[in-house]
C-alpha cells in the first residue's frame, strides 16, 4: 500500500467511525512495530519504533534507533498476520471509546432509531451509526414494532461490557414523557414551566403536577396547548395512552384533591405520623376516584408521596364512631381528645394500633399507662372489625354469584316447566274476541280436500 492510499483509508475510516486521526496512526505504528517484533522473534518491546508520516503516508521503521535495513513490505505473511490483528483490535477499541463517549454524554436525550428485529423479547435498533437494545421492560406494552419502523425513544443508559458497548434505549420510563413535553411545549423546555413530579404506568396513564414560575403564565393550559394541540401530539406518540396534568400546589391537601381529579373530594384528612391521606367522596364519586383497576388512587398516591385511601362518608364516619366507642370507656380520653385524633388524621381504631402508644402519649399529652390502654383496646376491636369485614366481604360475594346465576338461569329458561312455557289453549271464545278485534272479519272456511267427500 502506498503512502497516499494510506492516508486516504485513515481519513474515511475517521470519518466514518468518528474516531480520532491521529489515534489511527498510532495504532498503526503499533501494529507496524508487532509486525517487525514477530518477524525478528523478539520479545523487547522497546526494541522497534516505527515513524508513519501524517501528510505522505511514508512509514520508517527503526531498530535501536537505527534505520531497518529490511523493508516491512518483506516481512513475510505471518508478520503481516499479526500486523492485521493488532491493527483491527486497536481499531475496534477506538471505536468502542468513541462510542462510549458520544453516548454516555447523550443520556437522557430522545433520539430516532430504526427497529432491526427482536431477540428474547427485546427490541434491537440502529442509532445513527450504533447498534441498540431495547428490553422489554422499557417497551410500552402492546407495541409492536416491523424491521425498518422509525420510533422516538429515549437513551436510558450506555454500558461499556467487555468487548461491545450496549446502549439501552427505554419508552417506557417517566423522563420519556419529560423530554417530550420539552420538545412539545417550549414553556417547558426553557424552564418557564416546571415538571414537579410524575407517576406514570407505562401504555396506560400518567400523571403530571405543573407549576408556572411566571404568573401571566397558565401551567395546565401552556402544557394542553390551543385545543389540545400540544398534549394530542404527546398523546398520539405514545398510542393513546392517557396524560392527566394537574396543577402542583405546595399544600398536600391541595395536592390530593387535584391529583384524584376527575373525581370530586368531599375532604381529605392527613396523618403525617402515618403519612396516609384519607379522602372522602360520595357514592357516585368512588369508582372515579378509585379508576378502572385502581390507577386512578395509585397514581395519585404516587406522584404526590402520600398513602391514598378512599372512603364514602358512610365509611368515614363509622370509623370514627368505632373509634370513638372503643376509646370512650378509658378513663381520661374526653371528647376533646377524640376530635384531637381525628384532627391528627387518625379516623379508625387501625390507625391507632398502627402509631403506636408513644405517638399518642406525645400528641394528646397523656400518660405512658393511658396511650398503651388506648393500644391495646384498639388492637382488640380492629381483629374484631377485621373479622366482620371478611365475612361481610364473603357475604356480599357469595350474594353476588347467586344473583348472576339466578339471571343466568332466567335468561336460558332454566326451571320452567316444559308444558307451561311452551304451549298455550286456544278456546273458541278466544276465536270470537279475534273477530271482534279484527272488525267482524272471520277466516273463510276450509275449503274440502280432493280426498274428502262433498254433500
Amino acid at each position: 500500500m502506498n503512502g497516499p492510499e494510506m492516508i486516504r483509508i485513515v481519513d474515511s475510516i475517521a470519518r466514518d467511525r468518528n474516531i480520532d486521526r491521529e489515534q489511527l496512526f498510532t495504532d498503526l505504528e503499533l501494529a507496524m512495530v508487532s509486525a517487525a517484533r514477530k518477524f525478528y522473534n523478539t520479545l523487547d518491546a522497546e526494541e522497534f519504533t516505527c515513524k508513519i508520516d501524517r501528510a505522505t503516508g511514508a512509514v520508517q521503521m527503526y531498530r535501536h534507533g537505527e534505520p531497518l535495513e529490511i523493508p516491512p513490505a518483506q516481512f513475510g505473511r505471518i508478520a503481516a498476520q499479526t500486523c492485521k490483528q493488532v491493527m483491527i483490535q486497536k481499531f475496534r477499541e477506538d471505536e468502542r471509546a468513541s462510542l462510549y463517549e458520544t453516548f454516555s454524554g447523550r443520556v437522557g436525550e430522545i433520539v430516532t432509531a430504526v427497529a432491526q428485529r427482536y431477540e428474547g423479547g427485546s427490541l434491537v435498533c440502529s442509532v445513527e451509526r450504533a447498534e441498540a437494545f431495547m428490553p422489554r421492560s422499557e417497551q410500552i406494552p402492546g407495541e409492536q414494532f416491523h424491521p425498518g419502523d422509525r420510533i422516538r425513544c429515549l437513551i436510558l443508559d450506555v454500558r461499556d461490557v467487555g468487548s461491545q458497548i450496549k446502549i439501552v434505549l427505554s419508552r417506557a420510563h417517566p423522563d420519556f414523557i419529560k423530554r417530550l413535553f420539552e420538545v412539545e411545549v417550549p414553556e417547558v423546555a426553557e424552564r418557564v414551566i416546571e415538571i414537579k413530579a410524575m407517576a406514570r404506568e407505562a401504555g396506560y396513564r400518567t400523571k403530571l403536577a405543573v407549576s408556572s414560575v411566571d404568573s401571566k403564565v397558565d401551567a395546565v393550559g401552556a402544557c394542553v396547548g390551543v385545543r389540545g394541540s400540544r398534549i394530542k401530539n404527546i398523546v398520539d406518540e405514545l398510542n393513546g395512552e392517557k396524560i392527566d396534568i394537574v396543577r402542583w400546589n405546595e399544600s398536600s391537601q391541595i395536592l390530593i384533591q387535584n391529583a384524584l381529579k376527575p373525581a370530586e373530594v368531599v375532604e381529605i384528612s392527613l396523618c403525617f405520623e402515618l403519612g396516609r391521606g384519607t379522602v372522602v367522596v360520595n357514592d357516585d364519586q368512588l369508582s372515579l376516584a378509585i379508576g378502572k383497576r385502581g390507577q386512578n388512587v395509585r397514581l395519585a398516591a404516587r406522584l404526590t408521596g402520600w398513602d391514598v385511601d378512599i372512603l364514602t362518608p358512610e365509611e368515614f364516619n363509622k370509623g370514627l364512631e368505632i373509634m370513638a366507642e372503643t376509646l370512650k370507656e378509658i378513663e381520661g380520653v374526653t371528647e376533646e381528645k377524640l376530635d384531637r385524633l381525628a384532627a391528627l388524621g387518625m379516623i379508625s381504631v387501625f390507625d391507632i394500633e398502627e402509631v403506636g402508644a408513644e405517638v399518642l402519649q406525645q400528641e394528646l399529652e397523656i400518660s405512658p399507662e393511658t396511650a398503651a390502654e388506648m393500644v391495646a383496646k384498639a388492637s382488640v376491636r380492629a381483629k374484631e372489625v377485621a373479622e366482620q369485614q371478611a365475612k361481610d366481604k364473603i357475604e356480599a360475594e357469595k350474594r353476588r354469584a347467586e344473583e348472576a346465576e339466578a339471571g343466568r338461569r332466567l335468561l336460558s329458561g332454566e326451571g320452567l316447566p316444559a308444558d307451561e312455557s311452551s304451549t298455550v289453549d286456544v278456546t273458541p271464545d278466544d276465536d270470537a274476541r279475534a273477530a271482534d278485534i279484527l272488525g267482524g272479519f272471520t277466516p273463510a272456511p276450509e275449503a274440502p280436500s280432493e280426498s274428502q267427500p262433498t254433500s
